[in-house]
């Protein structure tokens, strides 16, 4: 019984503290960084996928709601190294359980041989940006995930286990004192007996 109200306290507790994050980098503040600064994106990706590798980048260094931010994608050819030439189509869907909608947020050509797309999120939370386009007459679908503001605290894991350790302690509870009165009961059976 103790073992379990331990978890349950240590979840609870682990589940109240929220993470901490860098504010400034190198004596400038994070929110004013852009992929214009020398210092490095919030989140730099890289994958192979068919025949190009694909490098993405997320500016500022860490996205806010309501706050524009930018999304860098660089697409090579594996065969001859050279950028893919054409449109590339951005989409942003909500990365939670219940959510389905999915937003598309540009079309971006290239420009210097990178796509760069605009985004404004207005809720914090965890999003999946998607890339689409086509290439010698395949499509090319390509998902990175995006993590705007501080996340929530208590997120539906953290939530169903604390609802299934709540259970299980109340169960105990009633157990327990269901046993204290059948004792109680045979002990007053025992003394009429006598």
């Amino acid at each position: 019984m103790r073992f379990i109200l331990f978890l349950f306290m240590a979840s609870m507790l682990s589940a109240m503290i929220s993470p901490a994050y860098a504010h400034h980098v190198l004596g400038r503040p994070s929110y004013s960084l852009n992929e214009d600064s020398n210092t490095p994106p919030s989140m730099q990706i890289e994958t192979r996928i068919g025949n190009y590798f694909v490098t993405y980048m997320v500016y500022p260094a860490f996205p806010k709601p309501g706050e524009p931010g930018r999304i860098n994608l660089y697409a090579l050819s594996i065969k001859d190294n050279k950028p893919f030439n054409g449109k590339i189509t951005f989409e942003i869907s909500d990365d939670s359980w219940f959510s389905s909608a999915t937003e598309t947020i540009g079309a971006q050509v290239i420009d210097d041989n990178v796509y760069r797309q605009g985004f404004v999120v207005k809720n914090r939370g965890d999003y999946i940006i998607t890339a689409r386009f086509t290439a010698d007459n395949e499509p090319y679908v390509i998902d990175f995930p995006l993590r705007v503001g501080v996340p929530s605290q208590f997120t539906l894991p953290v939530i169903i286990i604390g609802a299934i350790l709540l259970v299980l302690i109340i169960v105990s509870l009633l157990q327990r004192k269901r046993l204290q009165q059948q004792r109680i009961r045979d002990s007053h059976s025992n003394k009429t007996v006598k």
